[in-house]
């Protein structure tokens, strides 16, 4: 028996998460668990590899909550504030190392630019200290790469004018994909992503919006690509989880905060 690739949805929603600030409407007033969303996040699993997507601004109450106090490799999608902003959190998974062990990060180009931008005092090492976080930073320039057991090909997709990549992340034969903010998805990736066991997509309302996919254009895209399983996260309160839930088609579900995938 192959040995399975975990996925746990650490945050499933969009910027604003949900509840949104100063909003009174029936998701956000809800009292269903489901429909309270931290910012977009995954966390995989396999006996011996944990990799981190993207650090939120909620890392530090999603690593509480679910008992997350170490990873092997932090991988990047894009550079917007909600995907990035809990970098200074990741400090926490450098403390029990030895202060020469660096933290890796993978990223594209632009991201990997930007980061290095907002955080400046992490990537030079004359003000390192072993408080701090102490990133190993890799650029993946697109092409696959492999952190422990876990194999990674990045694909490109369209957001918001904003380098920005999904992932197919591989263990024994089982192959997860992805994308949690894009708007479309070019000819040249699909191709990646045909077959998949599961496939993730960004979900984030039904009605159209410029740099984001709706619950319609990714169901369109499961219905074309035939993962075994579809799954939609980053979303907003437009969605609610038990009336939207309920007008999938079959092979094709919600994501939620704490939700886990074990995958064999």
């Amino acid at each position: 028996m192959s040995s399975p690739l975990s996925l746990l949805f650490l945050g499933t929603g969009t910027s604003t998460g949900v509840p949104v600030i100063g909003c009174s409407c029936p998701v956000c007033r809800s009292d269903d668990p489901r429909n309270a969303r931290l910012r977009s996040s995954v966390l995989l699993r396999t006996e011996a590899t944990t990799l981190l997507v993207d650090s939120c601004p909620d890392l530090r109450q999603q690593a509480l909550r679910y008992g997350l106090t170490a990873v092997d490799a932090v991988v990047y999608t894009h550079a917007h504030l909600d995907h990035v902003t809990g970098f200074d959190d990741l400090r926490a998974f450098c403390w029990k190392h030895d202060v020469s062990w660096r933290l890796p990060f993978y990223a594209g180009v632009e991201t990997m630019e930007s980061l290095e931008r907002m955080f400046p005092w992490a990537f030079n090492e004359d003000r390192a200290f072993k408080g701090y976080i102490r990133p190993e930073p890799h650029v993946h320039g697109g092409l696959p790469f492999r952190v422990g057991d876990v194999a990674a090909a990045p694909f490109r997709v369209e957001h918001a004018g904003v380098e920005t990549f999904g992932y197919v992340f591989e263990h024994d034969g089982v192959r997860i994909g992805y994308a949690c903010d894009m708007k479309s998805i070019p000819a040249a990736s699909k191709e990646m992503l045909r077959g998949l066991d599961v496939l993730i997509l960004d979900g984030l309302r039904f009605v159209e919006h410029s740099t984001h996919s709706t619950v319609g254009e990714s169901l369109e895209l499961m219905r074309e690509l035939e993962p075994k399983l579809g799954v939609l996260t980053h979303m907003g309160h437009d969605v609610d989880y038990a009336d939207a839930g309920a007008r999938l088609p079959g092979g094709v579900v919600l994501a939620y905060d704490g939700m886990m995938l074990e995958v064999e």
